[in-house]
């Protein structure tokens, strides 16, 4: 891998909602880096969150690398003897550092320059991807991730898919799984859940849902915000890691946070995840199992468009009970409607099956615009032919 500071990709990254933001781009990085061979530097302003995602992170550092990745601390003043690379990356539009802005403006073969914005499935992207904006004599172009062929393309490591199907071919590595992390072993026909949302007033009634199941139900729970909608439900030692509850049919477990391996594993051993944000939301795609994805909330309910959007994509090639059913257990629980939420998932047993078919060929049908990495790659390059 070439080390000339010239040669590097440095992707900017503001935390944002503590895992977000940089666990898009902490993936992308590693891909960038050990799938394409391009030095990465990836600066990150929050440096204790990062380390939940990676816990080999020290963030008492201001430079690390970690797999093959260097990690820069973030801060202000930005590092005076900072070279700039042949590409910079605004992660989801955050501010580039003023004395970057400035190099910039004086180079006269400035770096390619780029803004990757949030994933979505809405159509309007098409027109946009890639489209370029004059910033002074510099020119930043709009890159969007999406499901489309004019997209940009969805992130997802080129072995992901023959990991996953090898975990979940083998019977043995759920068991094995509960028992690296000290839960109780599987039950016979146990149906597992993974929750990993935002607060949501809706939890409490999916549990007593499950707790009435005619067979085991299993909620494994991340710590994290899901708690806080649960607390008034459970007692005070269960809402953290470590914690156990069992009523009727339910066995709730709470989980430490684990890095993002380890969470692509948790997904893999569900039946059913609950999602949140953008890059769990993808992962649980990845999954190839039927899930729900608790959306940010936006101002005027502007993410209930972004929601229908990409359900319209998914639930397109779905029987129409199937389809419906699904976009009503998503617009329940985003809405927050406790009791039609109770109801659409006790509808949606008779189209389970169907359901778990539908989610496995779903990965291949979202990949219509292909690699992100790789989409990334290829434009710069052509950017940079463009330029020389």
């Amino acid at each position: 891998m070439p080390q000339t500071a010239a040669s590097y990709w440095d992707i900017f990254c503001t935390v944002v909602d503590n895992y977000g933001d940089i666990g898009v781009t902490w993936r992308l990085a590693r891909q960038l880096a050990n799938e394409y061979q391009q030095p990465v530097r990836l600066w990150v302003d929050d440096l204790h969150s990062f380390q939940r995602l990676c816990p080999a992170l020290d963030p008492a550092l201001s430079e690390q690398q970690i797999d093959n990745v260097l990690i820069g601390h973030w801060n202000d003043p930005f590092p005076a003897n900072w070279q700039l690379g042949k590409v910079v990356i605004e992660a989801f539009a955050c501010e580039l550092p003023r004395s970057v802005q400035q190099t910039m403006q004086q180079m006269e073969k400035p770096p390619v320059w780029l803004n990757l914005e949030y994933l979505t499935a809405e159509s309007w992207i098409d027109d946009c991807h890639g489209l370029p904006s004059r910033q002074h004599h510099l020119t930043k172009y709009f890159f969007f991730p999406g499901f489309s062929a004019r997209s940009g393309g969805l992130l997802c490591e080129n072995n992901l898919f023959a990991e996953r199907d090898r975990w979940q071919q083998q019977n043995n590595l759920r068991q094995q799984f509960c028992c690296e992390r000290d839960l109780l072993p599987p039950q016979e026909n146990e149906l597992f859940v993974s929750l990993f949302s935002y607060e949501n007033s809706t939890l409490p009634a999916l549990l007593d849902c499950w707790q009435q199941s005619p067979t085991p139900v299993r909620c494994l729970i991340p710590a994290g915000r899901s708690l806080n909608s649960l607390r008034t439900l459970l007692p005070a030692d269960v809402c953290q890691a470590g914690g156990r509850w069992q009523q009727g049919a339910l066995t709730l477990e709470v989980l430490p946070m684990t890095d993002q391996a380890g969470y692509d594993r948790l997904l893999w051993s569900c039946d059913f995840n609950i999602v949140r944000g953008e890059d769990s939301f993808l992962r649980a795609q990845w999954a190839a199992r039927p899930f729900l994805w608790h959306i940010y909330p936006q101002e005027a309910d502007a993410h209930l468009e972004k929601l229908q959007a990409f359900l319209q994509r998914y639930t397109q090639n779905m029987h129409a009970g199937l389809a419906a059913a699904v976009q009503r257990l998503f617009i329940h629980f985003n809405q927050e409607q406790s009791p039609e939420l109770k109801q659409t998932w006790s509808e949606l047993q008779i189209f389970w099956p169907e359901w778990q078919k539908q989610a496995r060929h779903w990965p291949q049908t979202a990949f219509a615009g292909g690699n992100l990495a790789s989409q990334l790659v290829q434009f710069v390059e052509k950017q940079l032919e463009c330029c020389a």
